[in-house]
């Protein structure tokens, strides 16, 4: 049997954990595709995922990884959702291995097969953007969120507001289209996005840091607004909702996660192809905000983790 190298943890844990070790070359099944990869994506969900925290429970052992871009055996070009995607080679259901057309990159076509199609269902169908209205963007500077901010943008919102954490990321943020960033700590943050939007309380909010970042920006929704949350990046839940501080204000509080989405490849494989034309014609532009070696898988987590990262992060299977 021929075997591959790949990152395979064995215990759950933190990126200590993260290992390159060689294991047996994953067979495709009945409708599935093997591919050899080009590039792997990262994603901060990997990391819940490396400590068994999230919302799916995971088992060992366990090859981390969503997905990769690489070459199927009769040669097509493909981006693809796959459970091992750190290793060399993985495997894909057919529906779920998207052809990338020319003029897409492997980092775009990465960026955008997930953290694309989750910016676009949160503002599309999670909160139903309207023309003129404003929009808060957390983590502006992540994946989702610099192409979050770019889509808002390119859908007629009103006015956007992005949170990142540093000032290199707030100035990155603006270049990307954003018309205010502000610093993302949770303390006065209610504040600071009632006044980055002219002393105006918010329409729309994509929230995925939970705790208290959840609560004061519950309390900087406008009437009528609507805060999807797709994340829990603190590691902590936020207050409870009660009811009638949903009604007082006719809010609405949505969840998403992705994973709801993928039952239907249609709802990936849609967005995904609008995605792909407006980043070939250039007027989306993805962050590719690092490359890493296989064998640094652990470094790009503890990178992640530390938020010191922008963007989207891949990386090369061959290293």
């Amino acid at each position: 049997m021929a075997s591959v190298r790949a990152v395979q943890i064995t215990e759950f844990g933190g990126p200590e954990v993260l290992k390159v070790s060689e294991v047996e070359e994953p067979v495709p099944g009945d409708g599935q595709v093997l591919i050899t990869v080009d590039r792997a994506g990262v994603n901060y969900a990997d990391t819940h995922q490396v400590e068994n925290s999230y919302l799916a429970k995971a088992e060992l052992p366990m090859i981390p990884g969503g997905e990769v871009v690489g070459h199927t055996a009769d040669g097509r070009r493909v981006v693809a959702l796959v459970t091992g995607g750190y290793a060399e080679k993985a495997v894909a259901h057919a529906p779920y291995a998207f052809d990338v057309p020319e003029g897409v990159s492997d980092g775009d076509a990465l960026a955008l097969v997930l953290q694309g199609t989750t910016a676009w269902h949160l503002l599309k169908t999670s909160t139903h953007l309207q023309p003129g209205e404003s929009v808060l963007v957390h983590a502006g500077a992540g994946g989702v969120g610099s192409l979050a901010v770019q889509l808002a943008k390119l859908w007629g919102a009103g006015r956007v507001i992005a949170t990142a954490s540093t000032e290199d990321k707030r100035k990155q943020v603006l270049d990307l289209g954003a018309d205010a960033a502000i610093d993302g700590d949770p303390e006065g943050l209610k504040d600071r996005i009632i006044e980055a939007n002219g002393g105006k309380p918010v329409d729309i909010v994509l929230e995925m840091v939970g705790g208290r970042t959840f609560d004061e920006s519950f309390d900087a929704l406008a009437p009528i607004g609507r805060l999807v949350t797709f994340g829990a990046a603190s590691r902590e839940q936020g207050s409870p909702i009660d009811p009638g501080r949903l009604m007082k204000g006719s809010k609405t509080v949505a969840g998403f996660w992705l994973v709801d989405f993928l039952k239907n490849p249609a709802l990936l494989g849609g967005p995904l192809t609008e995605l792909f034309g407006l980043a070939a014609e250039g007027k989306l532009r993805p962050i590719v905000g690092g490359e890493y070696a296989l064998s640094e898988i652990a470094t790009a987590h503890e990178d992640l983790r530390a938020r010191r990262t922008v963007g989207k992060l891949v990386l090369d299977p061959t290293r």
